[in-house]
């Protein structure tokens, strides 16, 4: 990883951090993205002290905006070469409905939409970079529960925040599969991956105080550290075992099958086409 240029979002706690750090430390120029400049200097600081990588720049956005998202991508190409790595890391949980600027909801907006556009914006960039570029998309095993109602992907009509979860989750995997497909011969590979369940506060942050302390019981219980929730997205990004794999789900590092509904006939590319839709211009 020597030199390479990595781009994580979410990357100012939790497992986002904890893989910079990783990837930092194995020699990576890694730029970590967060919401605010405050958040997000403070983290990219505290990588470099601890690991002795001065190679650690830190850029701002709001990922439930489209056009945040844009401007990151533009900003990214204006002022790095090339990119080898890209984690689209960032995740959110809400159990009430909200919307974003685009009218999206923000659980679509920030999980799926977010890497949908980053991703395909960056993929010019990462082309001139190949071979041996990766996208890495942070998926879950609530993915094996998600379903698509594409009259109604917003879940406007009967809302459930744990089922949207599971929705978008479950997009990370067909727009991972898809991209695969449109990739091949390129020297770009996409896998998604399940974490684990992780101590983080992904929990905590938008579903009121039931719901957080609920995830924060849960968590403390059963959930792994930081460290290893990490491990999967690291691997994915550095390790030369897995050098042209793509198209891929993993867990614990180890290839998975996704979820037999994922595999449905015309599924990914049905998506894909109803994400166009929802990208604003």
């Amino acid at each position: 990883m020597q030199g390479k240029i990595v781009l994580i979002t979410g990357a100012t706690a939790g497992i986002g951090k904890e893989t910079a750090r990783q990837l930092a430390a194995k020699g990576a120029h890694v730029i970590i993205v967060g919401r605010s400049a405050a958040t997000a200097s403070v983290a990219a600081e505290e990588i470099k002290k601890q690991i002795g990588n001065d190679k650690v720049d830190f850029m701002v956005a709001d990922l439930a905006s489209q056009k945040s998202v844009k401007q990151l991508a533009a900003d990214f190409k204006a002022r790095y070469k090339g990119l080898d790595v890209l984690i689209n890391n960032a995740g959110a949980v809400y159990n009430t409905y909200q919307l974003s600027p685009e009218g999206i909801e923000m659980q679509m907006a920030v999980n799926h939409m977010a890497p949908f556009i980053l991703t395909l914006d960056l993929l010019d960039l990462m082309k001139q970079t190949a071979p041996s570029t990766r996208i890495v998309n942070v998926s879950s095993h609530s993915h094996y529960s998600g379903r698509l109602d594409f009259d109604d992907l917003n879940k406007a009509k009967k809302y459930d925040g744990l089922k949207m979860y599971a929705q978008t989750k479950l997009c990370n995997v067909l727009f991972t599969m898809e991209l695969a497909e449109r990739l091949k011969g390129t020297g770009v590979t996409v896998n998604a991956l399940h974490p684990g369940v992780v101590k983080t506060s992904i929990g905590n942050k938008h579903g009121g105080f039931w719901y957080g302390l609920g995830w924060k019981v849960f968590a403390l219980t059963a959930g792994i550290s930081v460290e290893k929730g990490a491990a999967t997205s690291v691997y994915l990004a550095s390790s030369q075992e897995v050098e042209g794999e793509t198209g891929k789900y993993w867990a614990n590092s180890k290839h998975k099958w996704h979820s037999h509904y994922s595999q449905t006939e015309g599924l990914k590319e049905k998506l894909w086409a109803a994400s166009e839709k929802l990208v604003s211009n």
